[in-house]
């Protein structure tokens, strides 16, 4: 169910909803006051010729509710919206949408801090798994890791490149022992089967060397009404495979996001090439 305009019962095309609560001298609601509509949602907070405008409270009769700034009847500025699932956003609105920076605690109590775009997660942000302390910090297009970033674990934390949620070309794991693995991961697309197609849930081998849970569930993310908890490795189609390519091993070395650094490659050969200079 979306919540989007869903309070918008009170507007000049149904005004049978009672009011308690200030006017001005055309008799619009205009100040403080309290409506309750007729579809048995609440709105106690400040008006302005007619439209909610202002900070205000709207409860929603299926338990949801809204705290925070309205513009012309729509949510816009800061304000907090509590979901029936449990799950919270506490941000900036624009236009009825989580548009800004904002803190989104999901009902499995994952946490996204960071930015939003037109309701979904876009720009720079941390996404934080509360069972297993993994996160991801970096870059975020139309709600998917895109681009530079780094996913971090207990012992080791991977950087590099994401394309639609997924690891994508040259990146590097850096483990807390002092070494670091440097290679490149690539993308295979196969037909699914009938079989495939008709489950629900998989369950697939995380292809991120030394995860802690070595594999995930895969299908239907238990997240919010608004918006849905990621997967530990963000989620993988039933035909998409990736293939970690290792290269070479190294002492630690400097990250620049968005460039993989190759410092070492000449020092230490790639177990590539060792098998094809081997006699």
């Amino acid at each position: 169910m979306s919540y989007i305009g869903s309070d918008d019962f009170d507007d000049e095309q149904n005004k049978l909803g009672e009011y308690e609560g200030d006017r001005n001298e055309a008799g619009e609601r205009h100040g403080f006051g309290k409506a309750v509509l007729p579809n048995g949602d609440v709105y106690q907070g400040h008006y302005e010729t007619g439209q909610r405008h202002g900070e205000g409270t709207y409860r929603f009769k299926n338990g949801a509710r809204y705290v925070g700034d309205y513009l012309q009847n729509m949510k816009h500025g800061q304000g907090t919206f509590y979901y029936p699932d449990g799950s919270k956003y506490e941000g900036s609105w624009v236009e009825d949408l989580r548009q800004g920076h904002g803190l989104y605690t999901y009902p499995n109590r994952d946490t996204y801090d960071g930015e939003w775009l037109q309701h979904v997660r876009h720009g720079h942000g941390i996404y934080h798994h509360h069972d297993t302390g993994a996160e991801y910090k970096g870059s975020w297009v139309n709600g998917k890791m895109e681009s530079a970033g780094e996913y971090i674990h207990t012992h080791h934390q991977y950087k590099g490149s994401f394309v639609n949620n997924y690891p994508c070309g040259p990146g590097r794991y850096v483990f807390d022992i002092g070494c670091e693995q440097h290679g490149e991961f690539q993308q295979t697309e196969q037909p699914a089967t009938v079989e495939e197609n008709g489950k629900d849930m998989k369950s697939q081998r995380s292809p991120y060397m030394a995860s802690r849970e070595g594999t995930h569930m895969l299908g239907s993310a238990g997240g919010a009404e608004e918006d849905r908890a990621e997967g530990e490795w963000g989620e993988l189609s039933s035909n998409t495979t990736l293939k970690w390519i290792p290269k070479c091993i190294t002492g630690l070395t400097p990250w620049t996001p968005g460039r993989d650094s190759t410092a070492g490659e000449k020092e230490t050969a790639s177990a590539e090439e060792g098998a094809e200079n081997s006699p």
